[in-house]
């Protein structure tokens, strides 16, 4: 038997996820209302992770005093995003262990310090708002964007029940959701709840971005006034040569 070579090991990998990939994007994707310059939706994003996300998934690559660059004072952060007893300089820990997330789930919930990065925020903002009621799912639910997902829909008291609409035509199947129950917010507003949410894993999965683009465009700027001056200098040493 032929030993797999790293190059086909990482082929057939690359290969897999591909049509992994395919597979779930056959579900058009809404666009994430993304802007990471928006410290107040950062802040309700922040808020939100922490009361809806943080007590099954952590964020191990990120610290509460990170919070600082959008607008939170070690005071604000301690009010509204410790709700554990951990100190302002601690990273974001989920509360559940790895034991009790196969046991509830079926699988480690994932840590989400990267995953916008790995999913995409128009995925995250599709699959967040595409829960869906269904009773052949441990879970009770199932989701349009990610099927038999092993999440349950813990934000389903802000957005409703929504009940799967399947009609058949020449051009196969068009699945639809339709709210059946509604929740505490309305379609727009938790569409705007969702945003932020997503807007935030945007900011965690690289939170230094903003630092990044400002000192960029002064790079750019710097070099800019560099050509000009080198070219300057450049016809001043050629002038009585042309």
């Amino acid at each position: 038997m032929k030993k797999i070579t790293i190059t086909s090991f990482i082929f057939i990998f690359c290969l897999a996820s591909f049509e992994l990939f395919a597979a779930e994007s056959s579900i058009p994707l809404d666009k994430a209302p993304v802007d990471i310059k928006d410290n107040a939706s950062l802040q309700r994003g922040a808020e939100s992770f922490v009361n809806y996300c943080l007590t099954c998934h952590g964020a191990n690559f990120m610290r509460y005093n990170r919070h600082r660059d959008i607008g939170f004072t070690n005071e604000q952060i301690l009010d509204k995003l410790v709700h554990t007893g951990q100190k302002v300089g601690d990273l974001m820990q989920s509360a559940m262990r790895k034991k009790e997330g196969e046991e509830w789930f079926g699988v480690v919930p994932p840590d989400l310090s990267v995953i916008a990065r790995s999913r995409g925020a128009d995925w995250l903002y599709s699959y967040l708002r595409a829960f869906y009621r269904d009773e052949s799912t441990a879970t009770g639910w199932n989701n349009l964007v990610f099927d038999r997902a092993a999440m349950p829909h813990v934000l389903y008291q802000l957005q409703g029940e929504q009940k799967l609409i399947v009609k058949t035509s020449d051009k196969g199947e068009q699945k639809t959701l339709s709210l059946d129950k509604p929740g505490k917010l309305t379609t727009a507003e938790f569409d705007k709840f969702v945003g932020d949410l997503v807007n935030y894993l945007v900011y965690l999965g690289e939170p230094h971005a903003n630092s990044r683009i400002d000192l960029g465009i002064k790079v750019m700027i710097f070099l800019l006034v560099m050509l000009i001056l080198a070219y300057a200098l450049k016809r001043e040493y050629w002038r009585d040569i042309h």
